[in-house]
């Protein structure tokens, strides 16, 4: 991988910047740059024992270093045509970016610049995102199941979907995370990248579990005579689910 390729993609990037809504003064700033790979299937493993054999071990020091909060690396389980992704998460948009030119350092300072082996074998094409995150068990394990939710909301109100999510869906998935039937749960904004506006997350320790709890969840969200449920659903009508083997994934301290 070329530090040049990956330093490529900055002006891309802000060339679709969307609007950022401000996060709650109260919680630290976290922004995840996500990299989702379409991936051949017949030959996809490739991609995975690259990146265990060579990623992991770089994107864990810069973890250790501070360099970022995490980082992880997921296969696709069930959804659309996302086959992979690796993120990273760090305290600022400014350094997300910049943690493209710093991990393109790392990987080349680790294992060169040639591009004859490593995801990109498998894995040729992919789309980037940059999100903000605005509520949930942030900063904390995950479990070993993923769902993702991605919604397409309509920009002139999703920041009160952040409001009802935050004072409505808030205490059913904390529930559910202080009853042990979700490992995590998370809520984040759209900063840039592609269509999808917000992405929603729950983890758990299989896919029987976390389906169960999800149920329960989204009973709750929008049962009948639930208001704020049935306003979020007119906010953001529109989504993608996945779910996700979250094969690596590595929390730093802070």
């Amino acid at each position: 991988m070329k530090r040049k390729n990956l330093a490529a993609l900055i002006p891309g990037l802000l060339l679709i910047m969307g609007v950022a809504v401000a996060q709650d003064d109260e919680a630290p700033e976290r922004y995840t740059y996500a990299t989702y790979h379409y991936c051949d299937t017949s030959n996809e493993g490739i991609a995975d024992e690259f990146v265990k054999e060579k990623e992991t071990p770089v994107m864990d020091k810069l973890v250790d270093d501070g360099v970022f909060l995490s980082w992880g690396w997921l296969r696709h389980h069930t959804g659309g045509q996302w086959r992979r992704i690796r993120y990273f998460q760090t305290s600022s948009l400014n350094d997300a970016l910049a943690g493209l030119d710093k991990m393109g350092e790392a990987f080349e300072a680790a294992y060169g610049d040639d591009d004859s082996e490593g995801i990109g074998v498998s894995c040729k094409r992919h789309d980037d995102y940059v999100w903000q995150a605005k509520a949930g068990t942030i900063g904390t394990e995950r479990g070993t199941a993923g769902l993702s939710v991605y919604f397409n909301c309509k920009i002139t109100d999703e920041s009160r979907a952040d409001e009802i999510v935050a004072q409505h869906f808030a205490p059913i998935y904390d529930k559910l995370v202080e009853e042990g039937k979700i490992t995590s749960w998370g809520w984040q904004s759209h900063v840039l990248g592609g269509w999808f506006r917000r992405l929603f997350t729950m983890t758990g320790k299989d896919y029987g579990t976390l389906m169960d709890a999800r149920g329960e969840a989204l009973a709750a969200q929008y049962g009948e005579g639930n208001e704020a449920g049935q306003e979020f659903a007119k906010i953001c009508s529109g989504h993608h689910d996945y779910l996700w083997d979250i094969v690596h994934e590595k929390q730093g301290g802070g």
